[in-house]
């Protein structure tokens, strides 16, 4: 008698915007995913916080701007609540301004309303695994559009980075440029593992929840440069 695998639980997403024909939208395209289970609507951000409380969903796709609260206070109550739930932020290219304090706030990933529907079925299901996932055009929006004010990668390394080791500031450098581990494995000439096991550190040492943010210090820090 063979054991039987039992199959996978559904990823529960829940669904914040304030406006109902996108939720609607949105429920139809995650609907037809049969790992994917919708299980509440917010309107505001404060009712996406008290959801998120109470049905503990998996991930949380979370518009930027919506009343009473929101999507980037509401993106900090949650995880400064420490709850079992990441956050999947979408909004449109004129909301640029806000990627940055939505990343420092804890989303796991940004993506544009107008994602096809296969990226944002495969973000979704990325952010549930603990990843990170910022939609490469908008990340080269960002900046581009911060880059003068960046610092000059050429100066004194900040402080901030003492602490990790050569082959760690070489990972995080290709980390910052978009690059996966295999990516990375294949540009330094080391095993896939490794990168991993160099990624974790970097992480570790630096205080940082994930890719996307160490992606932010990269550039905030003129570690690297758009275009570099």
């Amino acid at each position: 008698m063979t054991d039987r695998q039992e199959p996978a639980r559904p990823i529960r997403i829940l669904l914040a915007d304030d406006q109902p024909l996108l939720r609607t939208g949105f429920r139809m395209v995650l609907g037809a995913e049969d790992d994917l289970d919708i299980v509440g609507e917010a309107g505001d951000g404060a009712e996406a916080v008290d959801l998120s409380r109470r049905l503990l969903p998996d991930v949380v796709l979370m518009d930027i701007r919506m009343p009473r609260m929101d999507g980037v206070a509401a993106t900090r109550a949650i995880i400064d609540a420490r709850l079992p739930v990441r956050v999947l932020i979408l909004t449109t290219f004129d909301l640029d301004e806000y990627v940055v304090g939505a990343l420092r706030a804890g989303a796991s990933g940004f993506l544009a309303k107008d994602v096809p529907a296969e990226d944002l079925v495969t973000a979704i299901r990325t952010v549930a695994n603990g990843e990170a996932v910022v939609a490469p055009r908008i990340l080269k929006r960002l900046l581009d559009r911060f880059a003068e004010s960046l610092p000059d990668p050429s100066a004194t390394p900040p402080k901030a980075i003492g602490v990790l080791t050569e082959r760690e500031r070489e990972v995080l450098v290709q980390v910052a440029r978009g690059l996966s581990n295999a990516e990375i494995a294949r540009v330094l000439t080391v095993s896939e593992t490794t990168i991993k096991t160099h990624v974790g550190h970097v992480l570790t040492k630096l205080g940082l929840r994930d890719r996307v943010q160490a992606v932010v210090l990269a550039y905030e820090i003129g570690l690297v440069r758009p275009g570099a």
